[in-house]
């Protein structure tokens, strides 16, 4: 590689050398700091009050006195009532239980009922971790039939609730599905 190759628009290669030489002699130095900075405080100081901070002046004009309004528009407030004074007019209240108007209420929905098979089956599947849990965190001794109980009874519980689930692959007759020609 050629070392004092001009580079394209005429401009002298950096001479690697003299710029290796400035970052090395320059090395642990600080640099000056910028003008209008503070100097540093170490943290024990940082919640005592400065002693050379003075405040700020304040401008002589009120801040936002150049911008300019639509026409109509001032920053005093208007002698009658506003948008933000409007109150709703009364709604009419047609069937009389004062709730204002007619409202959708949804209806309670009816949940089918759960057999015992299902309860123990879900009690299993939740009680089986929680009891493993409970035994962990009081440090119970993991003896064999706390294991047995823990794992068997949530393994038990999610199979049968696997199990009992409904199958619709069955009714290759079942009309509602879609269209039936």
């Amino acid at each position: 590689m050629a070392e004092h190759e001009e580079s394209s628009g005429g401009v002298p290669p950096l001479d690697e050398e003299a710029a290796w030489a400035a970052i090395v002699a320059g090395y642990g130095q600080e640099p000056p700091d910028p003008p209008g900075s503070r100097p540093f405080r170490p943290i024990e100081n940082l919640m005592l009050p400065e002693e050379d901070v003075q405040p700020e002046p304040r401008p002589e004009k009120p801040l936002g006195g150049s911008v300019v309004f639509a026409p109509g528009v001032s920053l005093t407030p208007a002698p009658g009532p506003g948008p933000r004074d409007h109150t709703p007019a009364e709604s009419r209240d047609d069937d009389g239980d004062g709730d204002g108007g007619d409202h959708f209420v949804p209806p309670e929905p009816e949940l089918p009922p759960a057999d015992t098979t299902a309860k123990f089956a879900w009690l299993a599947v939740v009680g089986g971790p929680v009891l493993l849990l409970l035994a962990v965190l009081l440090q119970w001794e993991m003896t064999w039939w706390l294991t047995t109980l823990g794992i068997g009874g949530f393994l038990g519980g999610f199979a049968t609730l696997v199990a009992r689930m409904a199958h619709d692959d069955d009714d290759e007759d079942d009309p509602g599905r879609g269209a039936v020609v």
